[in-house]
């Protein structure tokens, strides 16, 4: 599988390095001439990661992509639990049963079988515990990668900048189409708070910006204004749902430019975008996460929203004996959203099935909670021992108050069921989505 398309190219903004085909060769080369089984890479945001990471696709070696910043004891937990054949990318000395090779970890004995149509393997966010791997083949990475090009019109003179890690399937998903359409991507680690990021969009004519609702949040305070970025004119959301009122405030910026913001809906398990909702059709559908992308259908089926295309994942993955597992899925995708299809097709998303809470025994959608508190700037609730607990970005003791109040009232309860407390920022994880399992903990 060669996603590396005739005139692509990956560019380290700081360094300067960029990725040679000969790179990707090399490293086919490696894999090749190594035993069989999965590879298990840290894929940073470097040159190298990426030739790794094209490498292992194209000697049709099954590869999971893992945050760099993984603790060590998880990524043993990793290796123990799914016996790679080779773990990339390691800086520090391998567990028993591997021997180190440079900042390969090399297994000492057969590596777990895996099947031959699978390419790869990614973490489900807010994955905790033993956390469960996505299962994609080859076929359902294309799919999904062939879809994006056609839905978002990706040339090969576009440009994209990295803002979102590599492992994550969102952020991949941006590497992979771009390489797909021959256009090029360029390599930024430091983010969008961060002067020199605007200099690398400014320096290397970026077109195209990617971005999870929380990243709008800040772009919204940054007074983000695309007039400075003349080369810049898309924008796409996915990661979560963004606020309307973000969405027609972004819209407006890039309108007032001949640009445009494209809304997009997605999974891990699907590989992983699977709507867009087109910039011309944005006013008249606001709220909407778009229409499938080619190949793909919605269905709502006891109110959930059920996917089928084929970039629907093979299953998942929880031990070493569930890579040599087929296709478990068969092109559906329960997603566990709630939502509903207006009459031309468009998909409407109204919450999550397990956002549910309950106060005084009391069930309430969590996701409408963050909803309705969205004026007050960056929300989050969470849910524990029979109460509601509200975290305001931001927040004074006053304020704390009112939304309590505010909350008690909308949902007809007595405030005592409302713990509202103001928090300096909310914890994020590595792909920007609001950490969920953090704020639990401190309830």
């Amino acid at each position: 599988m060669n996603l590396l398309q005739p005139g692509a190219r990956v560019v380290d903004a700081a360094t300067g390095e960029s990725l040679d085909s000969a790179d990707v060769s090399s490293a086919a080369t490696y894999f090749d001439s190594r035993p069989p089984g999965v590879v298990f890479a840290l894929f940073a945001t470097t040159v190298p990661a990426v030739a790794r990471y094209l490498g292992a696709l194209a000697a049709g070696r099954p590869i999971a992509l893992l945050d760099p910043g993984l603790h060590e004891d998880a990524l043993h937990d990793y290796v123990a639990r799914f016996e790679p054949a080779l773990v990339t990318g390691v800086s520090s000395a391998p567990p028993a049963g591997y021997t180190a090779d440079g900042d390969v970890w090399v297994r000492e004995t057969p590596a777990a079988p895996v099947h031959p149509d699978l390419a790869l393997l990614l973490t489900t966010s807010g994955s905790t515990g033993n956390p469960k791997l996505v299962r994609l083949s080859r076929a359902a990475l294309l799919a999904n990668t062939s879809g994006i090009v056609a839905s978002l019109g990706i040339t090969p003179d576009e440009v994209a900048v990295t803002t979102l890690p590599l492992f994550y399937s969102y952020g991949m998903s941006v590497l992979n189409s771009h390489l797909l359409a021959g256009a090029t991507v360029v390599l930024e680690r430091g983010g969008l708070l961060q002067r020199d990021f605007w200099t690398v969009v400014t320096d290397h004519k970026v077109t195209s910006l990617a971005a999870v609702p929380y990243q709008y949040e800040m772009l919204r305070r940054l007074k983000f204004d695309p007039a400075k970025y003349p080369a810049l004119r898309t924008m796409t959301q996915a990661g979560g749902r963004l606020r309307t009122e973000l969405v027609t405030d972004f819209a407006a910026r890039m309108a007032t430019v001949g640009g445009r913001l494209v809304v997009m809906y997605g999974q891990t398990e699907a590989g992983p975008r699977m709507s867009a909702l087109p910039a011309d059709r944005l006013a008249d559908k606001l709220g909407s996460a778009g229409l499938p992308l080619p190949g793909g259908s919605f269905t709502i089926e006891d109110d959930q929203v059920v996917y089928r295309g084929p970039n629907v994942m093979m299953g998942y993955a929880s031990t070493a004996a569930d890579l040599a597992r087929g296709d478990d899925q068969n092109g559906v995708l329960p997603t566990g959203d709630l939502g509903h299809l207006d009459d031309e097709g468009f998909l409407f998303l109204t919450g999550r099935l397990k956002r549910i809470g309950k106060v005084f025994g009391v069930r309430v959608n969590l996701d409408d909670i963050e909803k309705k508190l969205a004026a007050h700037g960056a929300v989050a609730a969470v849910a524990g021992d029979d109460k509601l607990h509200v975290f305001v970005e931001g927040a004074d003791s006053a304020l704390s108050r009112a939304v309590r109040g505010e909350l008690a009232e909308f949902l007809g309860t007595h405030s005592s069921g409302i713990d509202v407390r103001g928090i300096e920022a909310l914890p994020l994880l590595p792909t920007g989505k609001i950490d969920y399992r953090s704020l639990e903990a401190l309830v």
